[in-house]
């Protein structure tokens, strides 16, 4: 088996507080150094304007305007027609007394006018500070307060949520719409001394003639808050430096294994730019002349813009794969014997075939245009890569992109800290299916011993705290030193994620150092390593394990498959609607003993089986704060939800113990 890692340092003994230490590993494509940036490139700006040099007619920009309530074409904004608008929008952010080393907030959907704003904000060397789509006014009042926002661009629809806080924000002085603004509002914001302008009007401020600041990598590019799945959101500091180097490292690790982007690619924007990942994923694309179209914004039309656009790179977390793998599954289920057997056919000869080498589009290149195409189709035709991140894609859900959808695919893991992706599995490696691949080239990784869950990073299968040095590290929490010293130990980023070593040098995410808590008979559960075990069972969409150091057992609250609860309900004259039938006794007892038997398969010991679960038939969502806008459970506001659902489960198992 070939191995794509080398080993750079050895491993270190325990030593007084600090426990011990696996060896360092790095990427086998970075042995003598770790990828940096290049000489002439100091800021984001520099790879922004060299591609306006090198393609200034290109298309860059796409969006769909709506007319009549119907979307039209993809209409393009060029390299150099984004870049004029970026001097200007950058000159007047400069006349509303924003300096260099300021700092200005953007809040919206992806759009052509969020990569402007980020854009005019990296030429004049003032950081840009995201607000989360999905975040309330609580949080959005305390990003603009903590990191000091002067300036903040706003999607139209938006604005109210600004407003709302302004009484609050004392740093706030402008807003800047996307679109337009009313007179209504902007009377409610000029009443607290904050100037309001369309975006038209504030282009009008600036000029083309800007003399733009000198910068330095080590200037702050971003400011970028992690929603947190506890406490105030934290805001990560990434320079010039750590951003650039990340871009950098994707196109040399691209160039190494696969294909880099080029001018041919167009990549399909959805993943909120808020986030690190769309965002070096997007600047990347810039780097290399790439085209970028915009989604609507609306789930319901997320197919339509595909097929309008075309792609051929794209981006999604485990959820939106994982809804793509049952609806196919589901139709694939209800298409027949004869179509069904073919597919099963096809799938088990392309199958067999990956796991023996072949490359994607030698493994079974006509069964891909006779069975799969269909799949292909749905994502527009064209799209030659698939990268799934945000957290670890089940190995069902990642085999069956790889068999189905006619195109490379590969996971990465990543966090704000480390600029995005530091682990990435190899194009058509299939031996690093299931894992998140190997470190990014560059930084150095290693596993750190976690004695209390019994993780020993020297074992003969190396299992330990994830911990990460090198050049896409984070400068720092802001205001928070406190926090920093934490995760930042001797050059080492704690990442608080635990991985295994793979033979092949990859690293497989197997559970979360923070979600741990011990039972009163003082057993340790990790319970997202349990929530991942039960996931396997094909009733359920999502569950929430929960358990504390005063009971001695598990209980869980479970979002049941509404297909399947209803096959149960016909097949055991049981009648009413979805939220009837997850009232049922029978149907909770029946999806208790599913758990616990994939539970029981999985090899889980007693204290780590349910005693109770109860069926919650509206999914975990985000209006009600119950999850990250990375779809991460939110552990305390779910128990503040269900607090009185959990007292109840254990009265009932207790009392059936009696």
């Amino acid at each position: 088996m070939a191995v794509y890692t080398e080993k750079v340092e050895e491993e270190r003994a325990a030593t007084g507080n600090r426990p011990s230490t696996g060896a360092v590993y790095r990427n086998i494509y970075a042995v003598d150094a770790l990828t940096g940036v290049p000489d002439g490139i100091e800021s984001p700006w520099d790879l922004f304007s060299k591609s306006v040099e090198k393609y200034p007619t290109n298309h860059l920009l796409g969006s769909r305007k709506i007319i009549d309530g119907k979307a039209g074409p993809y209409e393009w904004l060029t390299y150099k027609e984004v870049y004029d608008s970026a001097l200007q929008i950058g000159s007047a952010i400069r006349k509303c007394g924003v300096n260099p080393g300021g700092q200005c907030g953007i809040y919206g959907s992806n759009c052509p006018k969020w990569i402007i704003s980020m854009q005019a904000c990296n030429g004049q060397a003032i950081s840009y500070v995201p607000l989360y789509d999905t975040l309330g006014p609580n949080a959005v009042e305390f990003i603009i307060n903590h990191a000091e926002v002067s300036l903040v661009f706003v999607q139209e629809k938006k604005i109210p949520a600004i407003l709302a806080c302004l009484s609050e924000c004392n740093y706030l002085k402008t807003i800047v719409s996307f679109e337009n603004i009313s007179s209504s509002q902007r009377k409610e914001a000029e009443e607290a001394g904050v100037s309001c302008f369309s975006w038209d009007e504030f282009s009008q401020l600036g000029t083309m003639d800007c003399e733009l600041p000198l910068k330095q990598r080590t200037d702050v590019c971003t400011v970028m808050y992690t929603s947190g799945t506890t406490g105030e959101p934290k805001g990560v500091i990434l320079n010039n430096a750590a951003f650039t180097a990340e871009v950098f490292s994707v196109d040399y690790l691209f160039e190494k294994t696969d294909k880099s982007a080029s001018t041919e690619d167009v990549y399909f924007s959805f993943l909120p730019l808020a986030h690190i990942f769309d965002q070096i994923v997007e600047t990347y694309c810039i780097a290399k002349g790439t085209s970028i179209g915009f989604w609507q914004g609306d789930v319901r039309y997320l197919i339509e813009d595909l097929h309008e656009l075309k792609p051929t790179m794209f981006c999604g977390v485990p959820r939106v794969f994982e809804r793509l793998y049952n609806g196919i599954v589901d139709k694939v289920s209800s298409s027949g014997a004869l179509r069904k057997s073919l597919f099963d056919y096809a799938y088990s000869y392309k199958l067999r075939n990956l796991e023996k080498g072949l490359r994607q589009d030698e493994a079974a290149p006509l069964l891909d245009k006779l069975v799969f195409n269909k799949i292909k189709q749905s994502f527009g035709g064209r799209v030659r890569i698939m990268i799934s991140g945000g957290a670890p894609l089940p190995r069902h859900v990642e085999e069956f992109l790889r068999v189905t959808c006619c195109c490379v695919v590969v996971q990465g893991y990543g966090l704000t800290e480390s600029c995005g992706g530091c682990f990435t599995s190899i194009a058509n490696v299939y031996s690093m299916i299931g894992t998140v691949g190997i470190p990014s080239p560059a930084i150095d990784a290693r596993l750190e011993s976690v004695p209390e869950m019994e993780y020993d990073a020297l074992s003969t299968t190396p299992r330990g705290e994830i911990c990460l040095r090198g050049n896409i590290l984070f400068s720092g929490y802001h205001k928070r030193q406190d926090l920093t010293q934490e995760v930042l130990i001797d050059g080492w980023f704690h990442t608080g994620d635990i991985g295994e070593w793979q033979p092949d040098g990859s690293m497989k995410v197997i559970d979360r150092k923070k979600n741990i808590f011990k039972l009163s008979q003082g057993e340790y559960v990790a319970v997202e390593n349990l929530e991942s075990i039960y996931s396997r069972c094909n009733l359920i969409t999502s569950i929430w394990v929960y358990g504390n150091s005063f009971e001695s057992f598990l209980v869980a609250v479970v979002v049941p498959e509404k297909k399947a609860l209803e096959n149960w309900a016909a097949n055991n004259n049981e009648t009413g609607d979805f939220e009837t039938l997850c009232k049922s006794t029978k149907a909770r007892k029946y999806f208790l003993e599913e758990l616990n038997s994939t539970g029981q398969k999985n090899k889980l010991r007693g204290f780590e089986m349910l005693k109770a679960a109860f069926l919650e038939p509206i999914p975990f969502d985000l209006e009600r704060d119950l999850m990250t806008p990375t779809f991460k459970l939110k552990r305390p506001q779910l128990l503040k939800y269900y607090k009185d659902t959990i007292n109840e489960m254990y009265n009932e198992a207790k009392g059936k113990k009696v």
